[in-house]
């Protein structure tokens, strides 16, 4: 029976996990690492994240320092792990975890590398207005997301996917990835290709100011940054001093001429706004407190400011090359 160690703290693990779990019965999840309770919700009550629950659920012994220690290395080394998998975990790993397992220490990442490393590659990619994503298992070495690739599975991005629905398809992915390359892993036997840094691209941390609307940037790259920030932090915009969100939208052709920012109501009653490049028609709405309605709903509950001129703030850049 193989011993496995899984440092992470975000449910997209966990259906290859149960896959381990429930359909590897040469392999034993030993310990887990995770991150601690965090605070949330209006009550900022404790919560424990998804990876915890699920090792009390399956009596699986679970450690959740601030920061990975000498004493989570040693409690891991004592229990003779054979393999270590690591997936959305949130810290680098020193030297002393990667040597730890007599098979190595291994990464999903959630991007097609050396694109997109760093710390929110979904969301990220469907903002750029990527086409193709998926999910790329590697050896972890000392510098972010640059180990050697041991396999990959591509996924396509719909017009309909949001990060939601992009995380859900990487998830699955995983599943693939593990059962193609679990005994290979465990026996010291896979196959890895060095990564070309001179192609890579990094990704940093989503806050909450990159859910604000650059109305002067093209309307099908903010549909693109819409509905990949839809779960978290939203996109939203202020106007006649009251700050709405919009949940999904579609873009078209200028065809009126509306200068950036500036809003109409067409003749089928859809609200309108000026882009940079194309018109932005929001297809959900919701003021702060509220629920998200269609936005001809909404409209005819809200008195919307037609003819004026919404305000843009400059949107950071999510991406970064190698060279910057």
């Amino acid at each position: 029976m193989f011993k496995i160690a899984f440092f992470g703290s975000d449910e997209i693990s966990l259906p290859f996990l149960n896959f381990l779990k429930d359909q590897c019965p040469f392999v034993k999840i030993s310990a887990l690492l995770t991150q601690p309770d965090r605070r949330s919700g209006r009550g900022r009550k404790l919560v424990q994240n998804s990876i915890k629950n699920w090792a009390d659920i399956n009596s699986i012994p679970c450690r959740s320092p601030e920061k990975p220690s000498d004493f989570d290395c040693d409690w891991l080394r004592e229990q003779k792990i054979d393999l270590i998998l690591v997936m959305a975990y949130g810290h680098l790993l020193k030297k002393s975890f990667l040597s730890l397992a007599s098979s190595g220490c291994f990464n999903f990442h959630a991007s097609i590398l050396p694109q997109y490393r760093g710390a929110s590659p979904i969301e990220t990619a469907i903002a750029m207005g990527e086409k193709k994503s998926g999910v790329t298992l590697m050896r972890i070495i000392s510098k972010m997301d640059a180990g050697p690739i041991v396999d990959c599975e591509s996924l396509i991005i719909e017009e309909v996917d949001t990060g939601a629905s992009m995380r859900s398809k990487i998830a699955d992915s995983c599943v693939a990835l593990i059962q193609r390359n679990i005994k290979s892993l465990l026996e010291n036997k896979w196959n890895e290709k060095e990564q070309d840094d001179s192609f890579a691209t990094y990704c940093r941390k989503i806050v909450k100011n990159d859910g604000i609307l650059d109305f002067s940037a093209k309307a099908e790259h903010l549909v693109d940054r819409i509905r990949a920030f839809r779960a978290w932090p939203g996109c939203f915009f202020s106007i006649g001093g009251e700050q709405l969100k919009i949940g999904s939208a579609q873009s078209l052709p200028n065809n009126d001429s509306l200068s950036v920012g500036l809003t109409k109501i067409d003749l089928n009653g859809n609200l309108m706004i000026g882009t940079g490049g194309g018109v932005l028609i929001p297809k959900e709405l919701q003021r702060a407190g509220g629920k998200m309605l269609k936005t001809k709903d909404f409209l005819r509950g809200y008195t919307f400011p037609i003819g004026q001129t919404i305000d843009s703030a400059k949107m950071a850049p999510l991406l970064l090359s190698a060279k910057d």
